[in-house]
């Protein structure tokens, strides 16, 4: 991005960008740090939105959205969002406060301006005006009334992005890693605003970003027959108060059950399987409306065969790093090689893409499904592929090991409780199945092989990233093969 006044924050962001919570390139060795910004409100402070782009060692590139508040003091309560100070001819970042010579004028303080409170609230004020400030345009949805004057607070929860709620009217989530082309979060919740459907967050307005042809940010002026690219930074959607996310009400359900250990699952008060059930109709009823509006076509005969390579690569490519998977590879490769046995007419279309209990929030009204940007560590091209609506299924049936399992992580082995784990998931995965099915979707009982090998493909992926994230949680995706082995 290029705008007047932008600061350069090169010498302080390579330091301060491996400590975020949402970088994915920690542990890499970066080869080349390059930023730029754009003056989104100028002022004191100053509001500042900066494309930087880091080029690691094997020679891959990628960029990250970082909004900046620039200040001409040091602020006690942010001391915990300050990237760096900046001199006349210095730059130090880190954490602390000290560092700028005394009697320094053009001393600046470069802070997270996202854990600025004070900054926030002009987002909004920016989207309501449908403003366009160099590369950024904002663009409010058709006949939506954005709120204004209200400071954002910052979700502590979240990992590959950056959300700020807005009181009880609206929640604002900034795309970390900025890539060409429309982010599928938006673009499904705009397609399905048409239906009405009842099971998403509705779409406010998005941010994009005009980029150049290296894949920085250009000045050019919005013109469709430019062939100029553009990024999605940020979405905005209507906040939902009072709503419990999936994974909270489900870990309730089980913890409730193991205080009542002699008990089956549908005889403890906090029984989830028909909260599982309606949470199937849900899905089932967005599966339908996003074929409705977004393209569809049947798999055709190379569909199979690739879906097939697809999963035994990525299982070979798991088995390098997580050693314990090699005691599996045999059973899930013969649960992949039924794939062939498959004759149905599949379906393909715009999914999710990542469904799990935590991408689903309960409300007095029913359930809503969030984030449809897809697993962000794809391509956005990848995402925004045609897939099968049971890989949504799958990802939502493993999530219910999930939280079946995760409470007896680092627990003696007791049996009976984990006899209880295993008749929890069980029921709320029937449910779940049932739900869906009934509502309209796919029956998942009459492509049990497909879901099966989609099923071991995401535990595939999952035991990599408990691998390198949660080694203690590794024993979850591994015990869900054993489920192989005995079928």
């Amino acid at each position: 991005m290029t705008g007047e006044g932008a600061t350069d924050l090169s010498a302080v962001l390579g330091a301060w960008l491996p400590e975020q919570r949402w970088f994915p390139g920690k542990g890499r060795m970066v080869d080349r740090l390059t930023d730029s910004g754009v003056v989104l409100a100028p002022g004191d402070p100053v509001l500042e939105l900066h494309h930087v782009r880091v080029t690691y060692d094997d020679g891959e590139r990628a960029g990250y959205l970082v909004p900046v508040t620039i200040r001409r003091e040091p602020v006690d309560w942010l001391a915990g969002a300050l990237i760096g100070w900046i001199g006349g001819a210095a730059a130090i970042s880190g954490a602390g406060q000290s560092g700028a010579p005394d009697g320094d004028a053009g001393s600046r303080w470069a802070y997270d301006a996202l854990r600025d409170r004070e900054q926030t609230a002009a987002w909004l004020t920016l989207l309501a005006e449908g403003a366009e400030v160099g590369p950024v345009v904002f663009h409010a949805e058709a006949g939506v009334a954005i709120p204004s004057g209200i400071p954002g607070d910052i979700v502590t929860t979240e990992q590959s992005n950056t959300s700020l709620v807005y009181g009880n009217e609206a929640i604002l989530k900034v795309f970390r890693r900025l890539e060409p082309g429309i982010n599928p979060d938006v673009e499904i919740h705009h397609a399905l605003a048409a239906t009405g459907n009842p099971h998403i967050a509705p779409l406010l307005g998005s941010v994009q970003v005009r980029l150049a042809a290296d894949g920085g940010a250009g000045d050019e002026k919005s013109n469709p027959q430019s062939g100029v690219p553009t990024a999605t930074a940020a979405m905005v959607q209507t906040f939902l108060p009072g709503a419990t996310d999936g994974w909270s009400l489900a870990s309730t359900s089980v913890r409730d059950l193991y205080a009542e250990a002699d008990l089956h699952a549908e005889e403890v008060g906090g029984d989830f399987a028909s909260e599982s059930y309606r949470l199937g109709a849900a899905t089932a009823s967005v599966h339908a409306d996003l074929a409705l509006v977004l393209p569809t076509e049947p798999a055709g005969p190379d569909w199979l065969p690739g879906l097939l390579q697809e999963l035994h690569n990525r299982l070979e490519q798991a088995t390098e790093i997580v050693g314990q998977l090699a005691h599996f590879v045999e059973v899930i490769r013969a649960t992949y090689a039924e794939l062939v046995s498959i004759r149905a007419p599949i379906l393909l279309q715009r999914v999710h893409g990542d469904l799990h209990l935590g991408q689903v929030l309960r409300t007095v009204t029913g359930w809503t499904i969030l984030d449809f940007e897809g697993e962000p560590s794809r391509s956005i091209a990848v995402r925004r592929q045609l897939d099968t609506p049971l890989r949504d299924v799958a990802g939502m049936l493993r999530s219910f090991d999930y939280a079946a399992q995760h409470l007896l992580l680092g627990e003696a082995t007791d049996l009976q409780l984990s006899y209880r784990a295993t008749e929890w998931a069980t029921r709320n995965r029937a449910a779940y199945c049932a739900g869906y099915a009934e509502a309209g979707g796919v029956d998942p009982a009459e492509f049990g092989v497909l879901l099966a090998a989609l099923e071991a493909d995401k535990a595939v992926y999952e035991t990599v990233y408990e691998a390198r994230n949660r080694p203690n949680w590794l024993s979850i995706p591994l015990h869900s093969f054993n489920r192989l082995v005995k079928s």
